[in-house]
């Protein structure tokens, strides 16, 4: 028995380095399709990709995007292991960079102390806005898709009517940009600045803390065991003494309470400031990165960073005479490429390992046969 569970161990790491290798190979096959559909040369544009994608400049831009998509891929997780789809990340850190706007621009107090008021301003927002969608969950029944679909629709109703002048905002100098009012400087959250490659947010390092902390949490407390049973099998989970209501409840809390941050980095470290033209649509985006990542924190952050890279690299390629449309084109066949092959290699090994193991129990017993002749 004890072979058997080598050889199924060292089987699971093999299919494990299988999966992304088999998505990997067929997304640069099917991508490779499209741009010769084009008419253009996939060598070439292979080539301009990874040499632009690896110059100091990009390599910042790259790691201030992927700080943001990380942070999405981690709110969307959080419910993904609980079985919610909680699409209504885009409403909560929408809503919640907006509000952290508006208390950062009316505080009068040092920057040290703005600064934690604001990021749990955005918090809570996000913990607020989510936690419907959970209450209605477990008291109504109402699916979480229904309802954060329709929570993302009035978080934009509710933002584009304060967001004018003579209620939470101000028209801006030049009179075409309304916003919030500007945080003064010593609000604004400290960075890294690398010279000519540009200047590295600091809110990466929040971003790794996030990571640690839903990597601890998950996989090492009694809390994250509860929340990984429940979404694995509400009977079960009930059957041991969880409450099930009440996870869902509190994770769809800590899931808007991390959608909450999202936004930050670009309040905080680049705008800040909250107007019209303020990055929207991550929060689908996160969903992509989750799925890339397998809801794993290392996955989720290898994919914020292809997403950011695929973005920076594939803008660039405009520029070279490709069509614009490539980069939704490559990162949709991605995100397809994974999914597909992570399930046909777990269908694969769950498929060897019943083989093995009903080998396994045939020897054995007729080894028991054998035996019992011979006696």
């Amino acid at each position: 028995m004890k072979k058997l569970t080598s050889r199924i161990d060292k089987e699971r790491l093999l299919l494990g380095i299988a999966a992304p290798l088999l998505a990997l190979v067929a997304a640069i096959v099917v991508t490779t399709v499209v741009i010769l559909a084009t008419g253009k040369n996939p060598g070439d544009a292979f080539s301009d990709m990874l040499t632009y994608g690896t110059a100091s400049d990009s390599q910042v831009y790259i790691l201030n995007k992927a700080t943001t998509y990380y942070l999405a891929g981690v709110a969307v997780a959080i419910g993904f292991r609980m079985n919610l789809f909680n699409i209504g990340v885009d409403g909560q850190y929408r809503l919640a960079a907006f509000f952290a706007a508006v208390l950062g621009g009316a505080l009068t107090v040092p920057g040290w102390i703005a600064v934690p008021l604001m990021i749990i301003c955005a918090m809570g927002v996000g913990a607020v806005w989510a936690g419907i969608a959970g209450i209605l969950k477990v008291t109504r029944g109402v699916s979480e898709v229904i309802s954060t679909i329709m929570l993302n629709s009035i978080a934009t109703a509710i933002i584009a009517y304060l967001l004018q002048p003579g209620k939470l905002a101000e028209l801006q100098s030049g009179g075409t940009v309304v916003s919030t009012k500007p945080l003064p400087q010593d609000s604004w959250f400290f960075s890294f600045d690398t010279g000519a490659a540009g200047v590295l947010w600091g809110f990466i390092v929040i971003a790794v803390i996030v990571g640690v902390a839903y990597w601890f949490v998950l996989g090492r407390t009694r809390f994250g065991f509860d929340l990984r049973t429940v979404g694995q099998s509400e009977t079960a989970a009930a059957a041991s003494g969880v409450s099930v209501k009440r996870m869902i409840a509190t994770s769809m809390v800590i899931s808007g309470a991390v959608a909450g941050l999202i936004g930050m980095p670009t309040l905080l470290n680049d705008s800040h400031q909250f107007s019209n033209d303020f990055p929207s649509g991550i929060g689908f985006t996160g969903i992509a990165i989750a799925l890339l990542g397998r809801n794993s924190p290392i996955g989720i952050a290898l994919g914020a960073l292809l997403w950011g890279f695929l973005e920076r690299t594939t803008n660039h390629l405009e520029f070279q005479g490709y069509d614009k449309e490539i980069l939704g084109v490559i990162q949709g066949v991605i995100v397809l490429c994974v999914v597909i092959a992570y399930e046909v290699v777990r269908r694969y090994g769950l498929k060897r390992q019943q083989q093995r193991v009903g080998a396994e129990l045939a020897a054995q017993a007729a080894a028991r046969t054998e035996k019992q002749e011979v006696a």
